[in-house]
């Protein structure tokens, strides 16, 4: 009969057994294998490794021995895993661009800067480093706890001794479950003053342990760190952020070329990889003006050189490269080690703290053993004392006992010895009976009583104690220490400390038509009076022009919105500065922006916080918003989304307000709503929006812009045909409508390309779609009602028509670019230092 009831099956609640199974698994990533201990800094899997390595002898004054050994070793008795897992975090322990004091000295291929991997376990060979050594010094002197190994048949040690700072000065990094750890490295030097700090002050602060003696992080590939303020919040708090910046130099060569060359990358990068990025950015022309590259690094040290086209800024062009490539790198700091078996986010202090009670319990416990083996060699010296002073006795006592156990029972009787003592008298050699070797026991017995009084003397005063560890510190420092490799600046792209070293000066920046954007000192600025012939501004394609001409200063901000609703900020200081006949940059080497897209609209902020500032915008669908100003303070480097487009839409144009403005809005198809900005309530950044035109059938938004008093609405359509229209023709209604007709479309005139408000002193640029451009002065445009078709602007070719419109400063007198000097007398001396500029 078949038994149905299976009592052999044990019924369980899954969701019990996975929450149980799974936090027993999160706590054995965490504690047995991707976080470091607070008190010799070593993950399980390095500690094991130098642990086998010192069982097996691997001594740095010996021979090196094949990896494979090691591995084989480690994984036998101490790392039931992968040997690849073993054997990659034993590499790592020898790279000296990984470890900034490498554990292992490795002999062989173990890897290099360009991410080659190591050779083969079986060819390559290992021993101890001599500073490795350090972390298991006095390890056989009862200083550490020892645990049994996975299948108990061998012990292993809980924690190494570490006789210095392993944990900042190597630095860690692993991903647990739920949790990371990111400890950059140190100098030996500056952390051994640190921890020696501490213990003369146990309430020293943060602030006084970074002024008077760990200044940072210190990579093993040196490079430059940008600023200390993340710095600071990372020794502070435990967390932070640091921005490492290759070390870069120009050379000027005698052809009057210059070139780049970088000769130390930040950590962790794979120096193929960024040669490799630097060239695709130069073949894809997102950075113009390289003309080769090499990589020039060999066992000397790092040297990447780039050459430079003559024309080439080569600080702009250093710049650009900051930003698009990893020479310029962020490092999150997240100083998580474990603490009693717990993971604990520590500060600066605390992990020094952690360190020196371990190195107490340390020396304490090396101490007591001393002191153990102090005693038990005293006590057996007293015994044979005892034996010279009565040397005749005791030889006719063992003489006259039968055994050796009844000749020990005698001396033990006889003369008040103990076992142990007994025994040391019976194993003594008859050359003891000598009088040098009497002298011999008798000087021994006293040092040892001096030793022992100094033992006692060093466990009873912790003020002992803690020069004994100041003292072996400075040992290790004085053998060890090195020279500082990374440098940390004052600056770099930490805004706030970038802008103290950056003189405040009034600036003018230009974004042409196709993209192209500078800064200009204003003092290169002057205004010419009517009648003035001007002078060349910049050197654009015969189709580019200025379309944004910005006044500002160095520290404020200039934030560019694109059609894809996105915002990105530069401050002033960043726009790179060029000649005055320069066509200037790219944006695209300063913006993260894509291939479809583009700006259009910049606006310039000199107080994020002040009061009734807003951002009103509008999209190609008719909606708009408004947002207060402050919400866009924070802005990331790669963009941060200023409205939510759906459904295909556009932004198609970006305005600074006071909340007390009116707004237009003009369509394709010639509609016109003329509304006060107050309509549309204030709101959220992420927000899409709400109706400023309620738009009929394949209609589309073409311009948004604030319509002030006396002002005139200027329309031009795409087949050429443009007017003035008095503000009084557009009453003013609530936001939503569908607005009155600007415009009588016909298929004459074609579709309304732009609307803009204008007073009649601007001129007007009108672009075809071929490329062609014509300007003219808004006031020779005719002035007629709403509903007319307007005159004529430009004839085009058949097929052809107009496809953008911008509204510039008069000619006649629109800041010209000149030399910051005396101002032409005329307009004859202008046109001839126009001709020597251009030549």
């Amino acid at each position: 009969m078949v038994d149905n009831q299976r009592p052999h099956v044990k019924e369980i609640n899954i969701g019990n057994e996975m929450r149980t199974s799974f936090l027993d698994y999160a706590m054995s990533v965490i504690v047995s294998r991707a976080l470091p201990d607070v008190r010799d800094g070593l993950k399980p899997v390095h500690r094991r490794i130098l642990y086998a390595m010192n069982d097996l002898g691997m001594h740095a004054d010996k021979a090196y021995k094949k990896s494979a050994r090691i591995v084989g070793d480690v994984i036998g008795k101490y790392h039931p895993h992968g040997d690849s897992a073993v054997y990659e975090a034993m590499v790592r322990m020898a790279q000296d661009f990984s470890y900034r004091y490498p554990l292992v000295d490795g002999h062989g291929n173990f890897g290099s800067v360009d991410g080659d991997p190591a050779a083969a376990m079986r060819y390559t060979e290992a021993k101890m480093s001599k500073i490795s050594m350090e972390l298991l010094r006095d390890i056989n002197k009862n200083t550490i706890s020892y645990a049994d190994n996975y299948d108990g048949s061998e012990r292993e040690p809980v924690v190494l001794p570490a006789r210095f700072p392993n944990l900042l000065v190597n630095g860690a990094s692993g991903i647990a479950v739920g949790m990371a750890t990111n400890i950059p490295p140190h100098q030996l030097g500056e952390t051994i003053d640190a921890v020696l700090a501490v213990s003369e002050d146990p309430d020293i602060t943060i602030d006084e342990l970074m002024e008077n003696h760990i200044t940072g992080p210190d990579f093993p590939t040196g490079a430059t760190i940008l600023g200390r303020s993340g710095i600071r919040k990372a020794y502070e708090t435990g967390k932070g952020s640091i921005i490492i910046r290759a070390k870069a130099e120009i050379e000027e060569q005698a052809n009057g070329k210059a070139r780049i060359i970088v000769n130390q990358i930040p950590y962790q990068v794979n120096k193929a990889k960024l040669v490799e990025k630097i060239a695709e950015l130069a073949r894809d022309k997102k950075i113009e003006g390289i003309t080769d590259l090499r990589d020039e690094s060999d066992r000397n040290g790092m040297r990447i050189v780039i050459e430079l086209r003559r024309d080439a800024n080569p600080n702009v062009l250093l710049n650009n490269l900051y930003k698009q490539t990893s020479l310029q790198t962020s490092f999150g700091i997240n100083m998580l080690a474990l603490v009693d078996g717990q993971p604990k986010v520590l500060n600066l202090k605390q992990m020094l703290e952690y360190y020196l009670e371990h190195q107490k319990v340390i020396v304490r416990r090396r101490t007591m053993y001393e002191l153990e083996k102090a005693e038990a060699r005293a006590h057996i010296l007293e015994g044979l004392r005892i034996a010279l002073d009565h040397i005749d006795a005791i030889i006719k006592l063992i003489r006259g006992s039968d055994t050796a156990d009844e000749a020990r029972t005698g001396l033990i009787d006889q003369f008040n010895l103990t076992e142990k003592q007994a025994q040391a008298i019976l194993d003594m050699r008859l050359q003891r009976l000598t009088g040098l070797e009497r002298d011999k026991i008798e000087n021994e017995y006293t040092e040892l009583a001096k030793l022992i009084d100094e033992l006692k003397t060093i466990l009873a005063d912790e003020s002992k104690l803690i020069e004994i560890i100041r003292e072996e510190l400075l040992e290790i420092k004085e053998r060890f220490n090195d020279v500082r490799m990374t440098d940390i600046a004052s600056g770099g792209f930490d805004f706030f400390e970038d802008e103290d070293l950056i003189p405040e000066e009034d600036i003018v920046i230009t974004l042409t038509h196709r993209g192209y954007i500078k800064r200009l000192p204003s003092s290169t600025y002057r205004s010419q009076r009517r009648g003035g012939r001007g002078v060349q501004g910049m050197e654009t394609k015969e189709d580019d022009f200025v379309e944004h001409l910005i006044s500002t200063s160095t520290h404020d901000t200039v934030l560019f919105f694109t059609n894809k609703g996105k915002v990105y900020r530069l401050k002033g200081y960043e726009i790179p500065e060029f000649g005055r006949t320069a066509k200037g940059l790219p944006i695209i080497n300063l913006l993260e922006i894509d291939k479809d897209e583009w700006v259009n609209a910049v606006i310039t902020v000199h107080d994020f916080e002040a009061e009734e500032a807003y951002l009103f915008f509008t999209t190609k669908h008719g909606i708009s918003k408004r947002t207060e100003l402050i919400q866009f303070k924070n802005i990331r480097r790669g963009g941060l989304i200023a409205v939510n487009l759906r459904d295909e839409d556009e932004l198609i144009a970006v305005r600074l307000t006071n909340g007390h403005k009116q707004m237009i809005i003009a369509t394709r198809n010639g509609a016109l709503i003329h509304f006060k900005e107050s309509d549309i309530r204030s709101m959220g950044r992420t927000a899409a929006g709400v109706k400023g035109i309620n738009l009929r059938e394949d209609d589309a938004v073409v311009s948004m812009e604030i319509l002030e008093e006396n002002q005139f609405v200027l329309n031009v359509t795409e087949n050429g045909y443009g007017k003035q229209t008095p503000q009084a023709d557009y009453r003013v209604i609530n936001r939503g409508g569908r607005g009155v007709s600007t415009a009588n479309i016909t298929e004459k005139t074609g579709k309304i390309v732009a609307v803009k408000t204008v007073t009649g002193d601007e001129d007007l640029m009108i672009i075809t779609e071929s490329g062609v451009l014509i300007r003219m002065p808004v006031e020779a445009i005719s002035q007629t009602g709403r509903n007319t078709q307007g005159v004529r602007l430009i004839r085009l070719q058949e097929g052809e028509s107009v496809a953008t419109v911008a509204s510039l400063e008069s000619e006649e007198e629109e800041i010209a670019v000149v030399e910051a000097t005396e101002a032409p007398g005329d307009a004859k001396e202008a046109e001839v230092k126009h001709q020597e500029d251009n030549e």
